[in-house]
């Protein structure tokens, strides 16, 4: 039997592609967003708190290392936050995303020459003005590089909740490794290394803008 033309596989499956691809996406940037949202704010307040270092870096180190299926699979039971669908993969993305956002927003506060902080408060400025107008702009690219890990990341992760029923283009991939079809694997895989590749693209070339 002849395998299908390429051109007629690609069209037969486009609208599913899109839909596929649309879903990857608002998975991928609702999870970024509740991350950064959560991440960049409890960075910063570490820094102002430090015995909060221990705990905020030590619980998303933890989560960190939980193997990924394993924590989809985790979260299926848990009533309200949990179950089958796309609510167990946004938290579960949000939890993998959590670490590099909130260790860099910390690490850029952190990191401001002590100089140039002395100097701040010097001429008069609150504690506010000095994280708003100093220590923020300096920190934004350190936090701009763990936003741009955070997506790449996610991008990748994300194929892995169609196993929960949450879509994505890992529906192409694990319909393939079931049917031994690598067209469809390549259905899904390409799309998925290729928002990996612009999102890496793209923030960094976001974050020597910033960095200029």
């Amino acid at each position: 039997m002849n395998p299908q033309p390429l051109g007629e596989f690609l069209a037969l499956h486009a609208p599913e592609l899109l839909r596929r691809t649309g879903e990857h996406l608002w998975l991928t940037l609702l999870a970024i967003g509740i991350a950064a949202a959560i991440g960049i704010p409890l960075g910063v307040a570490v820094t102002r708190r430090p015995r909060l270092e221990r705990w905020a870096l030590g619980f998303a180190n933890v989560v960190q290392t939980i193997p990924s299926l394993a924590l989809f699979g985790f979260l299926i039971p848990i009533p309200l936050i949990g179950g089958i669908g796309a609510r167990s993969a946004v938290i579960a993305l949000t939890l993998y995303a959590l670490l590099p956002i909130l260790r860099n927003a910390y690490e850029g506060v952190r990191g401001v020459d002590p100089s140039v902080r002395e100097s701040a408060l010097a001429m008069g400025m609150t504690d506010w003005q000095l994280l708003r107008l100093v220590e923020l702009p300096l920190a934004a690219p350190l936090i701009l590089a763990g936003l741009r890990v955070a997506t790449v990341t996610c991008v990748g992760v994300t194929t892995i909740a169609a196993l929960i029923g949450a879509g994505g283009l890992g529906t192409f991939i694990f319909t393939g490794l079931q049917t031994v079809n690598a067209r469809l694997i390549l259905l899904g895989a390409v799309p998925s290394a290729l928002l990996a590749l612009a999102a890496d693209f793209g923030l960094g070339w976001a974050e020597r803008r910033i960095a200029r």
